[in-house]
């Protein structure tokens, strides 16, 4: 018998090719790979060896519960021996990961960490757009755009009011909220970048300012998966126009 084991490991933005080498090793030694919608289909290639099963969430559609997910792994985990979780961006950025590593703890499944490449900085970075700027901010939040209860995240609240760089994860279906809060307090210039399937070969990306970014968004036909960046920092991005 194989000793129960899951790894998880972070696949990164979507690019394959921007998964660790230590989570490339991670899928080589699977026995079964339980992965996530934003994990690139190119990095299943690593499995050779493994049975890959897709447990992921898209909008709107929720075929796995999270609890079902959790009896997934320990069960290939006592079964098969060695359970690779690939989850989009890194395990424990609103990924779910910590719960479960402590669910697979509980029933005697060893677990071990590899953190991935965060959607949060790196797809803003792939479009020249740096979350910290030397004169222009001091700080960057990173933030969910919906809570558990499917409402607007009291954060975003209090960003508005904040110089910080604000990355909003999850957030496009509160993207009209998110405008009127800015706008309630002023802020209708603020600059605001929209980046939609960041580093897959599908990205889109839409510039602009709060009073100006629906209108954008519309005739971009920009939807989820997608990051929001809001600040003065998305005026340095190349293409974007005042």
């Amino acid at each position: 018998m194989k000793e129960p084991k899951l790894i998880l490991v972070g696949a990164g933005p979507g690019d394959p090719d921007l998964i660790s080498v230590k989570g490339m090793k991670a899928l080589q030694s699977a026995d079964v790979v339980l992965y996530d919608a934003l994990a690139h289909p190119d990095l299943l290639k690593y499995a050779e060896n493994a049975e890959c099963f897709f447990v992921g969430k898209k909008v709107g559609v929720c075929q796995f519960k999270q609890e079902d997910i959790h009896e997934l792994i320990v069960k290939y985990a006592h079964a098969k021996g060695t359970v690779v979780r690939l989850k989009g961006g890194d395990p424990y950025i609103f990924g779910r990961g910590h719960e479960e590593l402590l669910y697979a703890e509980k029933y005697g499944v060893k677990v071990e960490v590899v953190p991935g490449i965060s959607s949060c900085y790196s797809v803003p970075e792939l479009q020249q757009i740096p979350l910290t700027r030397r004169g222009i901010n001091e700080s960057f939040w990173v933030v969910t755009g919906t809570t558990r209860n499917h409402e607007l995240s009291e954060d975003i609240r209090m960003a508005v009011h904040s110089s910080a760089t604000v990355v909003v994860l999850m957030g496009m279906r509160k993207l009209a909220q998110i405008v009127e809060l800015y706008q309630e307090a002023g802020r209708g210039n603020t600059p605001i970048g929209i980046i939609q399937n960041g580093s897959w070969d599908s990205e889109k990306v839409g510039l602009g300012r709060m009073n100006t970014i629906l209108e954008i968004v519309e005739d971009k036909q920009l939807s989820s998966p997608a990051i929001i960046v809001i600040g003065e920092v998305v005026t340095l991005h190349p293409e974007y126009q005042s």
